[in-house]
């Protein structure tokens, strides 16, 4: 099937669309680089930029600890997702279970319960389990609230796979957890990485569960770490908004490098219902 060829206009409407989108982003940037005396100018780019506010940060001591603390929850979490959900669709999809598809259901529920509203009840139960200020206590609901998109993903997946593939390695003596862990993995792969992909940033990006949880300063995160430097009267907006150009870095790096198995395992048949 030929191409389609885009016209000339269109391709100057991407490039004003995405012109538009990218504006907070160099705002925020360019603020970063603004004393406190120029922070306030009505001006898109700043006439004298300064490095003081990264170097205040970097060498606050505060980075490195509130980085590897998001690395360990959302490295983690994504492990955790991966591994529950392809075991849980290999038994909803597979499996002679009775009932599955209510269970897959109620799973999939829960992505029609707003994370506010699970706030209270999740706090109650970290204090009553030890949970506060600690990696699990966020790994966990993370991990939880991911394995309903998850699913959606690994399942739809699941139902498109041929079933022939795996009643011959069943008839060569492969037992279930052989099949899904030497034929079935390594072909719905593309799939698994959006699923990974989308934990990740979740994880990483996620802000109001990990305010209520980490109070510990060496316990925080990389979202929360805009709130130490911001003090009580937003005396300097630089070091905020350093802070924020550092934060969002990360995903941005991570999405660059994968984003040829995130854009191949959507196309793949991860999004089919």
């Amino acid at each position: 099937m030929p191409r389609r060829r885009v016209a000339p206009w269109g391709y100057a409407g991407i490039v004003v669309v995405v012109g538009i989108s990218l504006v907070p982003t160099i705002y925020m940037v360019d603020l970063s680089f603004r004393t406190t005396a120029t922070s306030f100018q009505p001006v898109l780019v700043a006439a004298h930029p300064t490095l003081i506010n990264y170097f205040t940060v970097l060498t606050s001591g505060h980075l490195i600890r509130f980085f590897l603390n998001s690395a360990v929850v959302a490295v983690s979490s994504v492990l955790l997702t991966l591994v529950c959900s392809v075991m849980a669709g290999f038994a909803i999809t597979r499996l002679k279970v009775v009932g599955r598809s209510v269970v897959f259901y109620w799973i999939l529920s829960a992505l029609l319960i707003p994370l506010a509203s699970l706030l209270i009840p999740l706090t109650i139960l970290l204090k009553t389990l030890h949970g506060m200020n600690t990696y699990w206590g966020l790994i966990g609901p993370y991990t939880a609230l991911g394995i309903p998109f998850a699913m959606l993903i690994i399942k739809g997946v699941m139902d498109s796979f041929p079933s022939e593939l795996e009643e011959a390695a069943v008839l060569d003596g492969a037992s279930p957890p052989q099949v899904l862990r030497q034929i079935i993995v390594p072909i719905i792969w593309p799939s698994l990485m959006v699923v990974a992909i989308w934990q990740f940033l979740f994880s990483w990006n996620e802000f109001f569960l990990a305010l209520v949880v980490m109070t510990r300063t060496s316990m925080k995160t990389m979202p929360l770490l805009p709130l130490y430097f911001e003090g009580s009267y937003m005396t300097n907006p630089g070091e905020v908004f350093a802070v924020l150009s550092i934060v969002s870095v990360v995903p941005m790096v991570v999405y660059l490098l994968v984003q040829r198995w995130f854009v191949s395992g959507l196309s793949s048949g991860g999004i089919k219902g």
